[in-house]
């Protein structure tokens, strides 16, 4: 079977692709700039150091791999020196398919970094696969988290925006699929979705049946958001503002649409939000 290589294995979604690609039987090599900490969270499955800025870890990383997932790193934001020519050492090393965690609507934003490594992926010629997912529910227990917890409350700039949120483990299950059937999805970028749109209040309606107490949703204002990151959960500046855009987005639609794609890769309904937090609902509890 395939040999794997995972980048951002100890994030929500790369640590889910590693489970979902064992699963199917596929040999993983799960990849981090801190192996020591990713060994002690992942066990039994080869871990190695691989840091994009440090081309000296890249051969021995891609030594003996058929297929990479890929991750853009949060902190990357240059692309060009760093992810584009790992993927070039990549296929030299004689890898054969990599599956690109991009963003939804990146086709139409050239400005955004995963925009330019889809574009280095269709130059290459060589046997690749972009996944678009849209809003991740594991937001609810990360960007989310500490206002649920702390707060009672989720508190974002959406207003009465719809959601089609997509849970990692099905991005991680659709890679996994791929990986096992390479053939059947070159050059293509696939947008991954929940198979429902709900609002924040059913969110938040779903969060208060799980944790058994009242959550509520908060519309905030753009700039009372932007206040409250800065201020509160001291975020850096340039994240505030990509959050608030983000977010923003929301009220227009942007994230509304349902694709059918994990269901037709799968062959069922992509998992729902009533789903994602039963299964987590220790998360939101309060210590």
């Amino acid at each position: 079977m395939p040999n794997v290589l995972v980048t951002g294995a100890s994030g929500n979604v790369g640590r889910e692709v590693v489970t979902q690609c064992l699963a199917s039987g596929l040999s993983v090599r799960a990849a981090s700039s801190d192996p020591a900490t990713l060994a002690r969270q992942i066990s039994g499955i080869e871990v190695v150091r691989l840091d994009f800025f440090d081309r000296s870890t890249w051969a021995s990383s891609l030594s003996g791999c058929d297929g990479i997932f890929l991750m853009r790193p949060p902190s990357i934001s240059e692309v060009l020196t760093t992810l584009c020519p790992f993927i070039d050492a990549a296929y030299a090393a004689g890898v054969k398919h990599i599956v690109f965690l991009s963003v939804a609507g990146a086709d139409k934003m050239d400005w955004v970094p995963h925009r330019k490594v889809e574009k280095h992926l269709e130059k290459t010629g060589k046997r690749w696969t972009c996944l678009r997912p849209g809003f991740f529910a594991q937001n609810l227990q990360d960007a989310y988290r500490r206002d649920i917890v702390e707060d009672d409350r989720i508190y974002v700039p959406a207003g009465r925006g719809r959601v089609a949120f997509i849970d990692a483990r099905d991005i991680a299950a659709v890679t996994a699929r791929i990986f096992s059937d390479a053939a059947s999805y070159p050059g293509r970028c696939l947008t991954l979705t929940g198979a429902h749109a709900i609002t924040f209040d059913e969110v938040a309606l779903t969060l208060s049946h799980a944790i058994g107490r009242p959550i509520t949703y908060h519309a905030a204002s753009i700039l009372g958001y932007c206040w409250h990151l800065w201020r509160r959960r001291k975020m850096p500046f340039m994240q505030v503002v990509i959050q608030a855009f983000l977010h923003v987005g929301l009220r227009k639609g942007d994230a509304e649409a349902v694709d059918p794609t994990v269901e037709q890769i799968l062959g069922r309904k992509a998992g729902s939000m009533a789903d994602y937090v039963r299964d987590r609902r220790e998360v939101w509890l309060k210590r």
